[in-house]
């Protein structure tokens, strides 16, 4: 350093001045360097794959910069002022990014229907859903699942909802057209239900002549086979409908219809109805206790069925005087013979007690039933006895099958109806009157009864008007 000051004092003046200010210069450019070589002096290598814990509605396309500072203070200032406005964008956000709590978690899942297969079980069913076996069992024992589920049958259908991981989160299956069976996770395990919809009562009006039997008239009049049945068998205790139906009979009804939000399910009960046979009026009202009752409040149940056995036709009416078709002679027909198929039901007319049941070469196989004091009931011909003597029976349980065993010509059933040991017609016979609705029911059921009856009059009035 002492060689260099020396070297200087030896220049001219003038080449001091000059290689002092050029010294000055570049001291000036060493101390205080350009703005373009400080910032590649204090930028940092470019590093890549660098995360930024922002919310994306906050984000913006600029990369953002990073100071440094000498003083520790400063740095830690703005780390703190950055998680700070995190913290808020944060926590202003957290409510709009997070599902709300009354959104149901069944709306979340995404919804598979399986059609039911023949011979598919639940555990079919889950396997094609790619749910565990372990599923299949906690389902199954749910007492609603193992109720309805184990009844699944072609053409039905099973509906899976499943939680992200793909496990089951619901299960939807339609009982009938009114109930659904919902199954949805619950904690740990599940829990079943069964909605109901709600259904609507509506009342439905019919009416028709008979022009050539009763079953058509009831097609015609727009009833189901399972409607006119029920007729039948309300006003079959006063009429015969094998034998006693003329052309020009008629009958109406009013009758219930079921729908649910508004699409019809299916027919309900028959409210009230008239039948009008040979001139002869019959009304039946329905009452709370779901039995059938005359417009005056007598019981269409009578003790008695006028007929034993569902016939195709009568083949030997009650005839005093009738030419026997073995013997040729003269010989009293004490009862009616019913003609069916071999095998077909016999049904005991009434209450009572069989006091025979038995086999001889005349009667074949036949059946006394003893109703009480008055009343005894005789079935021959059978081709197979049910009951045996000593038995008690209800009106209607079945006693044995229609055969040909015995002295007979053909398959059918003699039937005989003696009142005070005296044989009665079976089909003319006036049976024993119904029993009268309980007296504590008489008001209720009269105000029905005159409601319903005028309502069937006035459609009635309508419906011919428009005829």
């Amino acid at each position: 350093m002492a060689k260099i000051i020396t070297l200087f004092r030896l220049l001219p003046k003038k080449h001091q001045i000059l290689l002092g200010i050029l010294s000055l210069v570049a001291f000036i450019i060493l101390i205080f360097p350009t703005e373009e070589a400080s910032a590649f002096r204090q930028t940092p290598p470019a590093t890549t794959n660098v995360r930024y814990d922002v919310p994306l509605a906050f984000r913006t396309p600029e990369a953002p910069n990073t100071v440094e500072s000498s003083e520790s203070g400063a740095v830690e200032e703005s780390e703190a002022a950055a998680e700070a406005i995190t913290s808020e964008i944060t926590e202003e956000t957290q409510q709009s990014l997070e599902p709300q709590s009354d959104v149901q978690p069944d709306t979340m899942a995404e919804l598979e229907h399986f059609d039911i297969k023949k011979g598919d079980t639940l555990a079919a069913v889950f396997s094609r859903a790619q749910l565990t076996a372990r599923e299949v069992y906690d389902i199954t024992q749910l007492p609603l699942a193992k109720k309805n589920l184990i009844k699944i049958m072609p053409g039905e259908e099973i509906v899976i909802g499943k939680n992200a991981d793909g496990s089951l989160q619901q299960l939807r299956y339609q009982i009938d057209a009114i109930s659904t069976l919902l199954i949805k996770q619950h904690g740990d395990g599940y829990q079943a239900t069964v909605i109901d919809k709600d259904v609507e009562n509506r009342q439905q009006f019919a009416r028709a002549e008979i022009k050539s039997n009763f079953w058509n008239a009831g097609i015609d009049a727009g009833l189901t086979p399972a409607q006119i049945m029920q007729l039948a068998t309300i006003f079959g205790w006063d009429v015969d409908f094998a034998l006693d139906i003329r052309e020009g009979d008629s009958f109406a009804l009013i009758y219930e219809q079921e729908y649910a939000d508004g699409e019809f399910l299916r027919n309900g009960n028959i409210l009230a109805a008239e039948f009008i046979n040979q001139g002869q009026h019959y009304t039946a009202v329905r009452y709370t206790d779901g039995n059938y009752y005359s417009a005056d409040g007598h019981s269409m149940h009578k003790a008695f069925l006028r007929s034993p056995v569902d016939f195709k036709y009568v083949s030997s009416n009650f005839n005093p005087k009738r030419l026997h078709p073995v013997t040729g002679l003269v010989r009293p027909h004490r009862g009616v013979d019913y003609v069916a198929a071999i095998g077909t039901p016999i049904k005991a007319a009434g209450d009572g007690k069989v006091i025979e049941a038995s086999y001889n070469q005349y009667n074949g196989n036949y059946v006394f039933i003893k109703h009480n004091e008055t009343y005894t009931t005789k079935y021959l011909h059978l081709n197979k006895r049910k009951v045996k003597r000593g038995d008690t029976v209800k009106q209607g349980q079945i006693i044995g099958t229609l055969g040909r065993t015995g002295r007979v010509t053909g398959a059918h059933l003699h039937y005989e109806f003696i009142v005070n040991g005296v044989h009665r017609n079976p089909r003319t016979v006036d049976l024993p009157k119904a029993l009268p609705i309980a007296s504590k029911e008489k008001a209720a059921f009269t105000a029905l009864s005159h409601q319903l009856m005028a309502k069937l009059a006035q459609n009635q009035q309508v419906r011919i008007a428009k005829q």
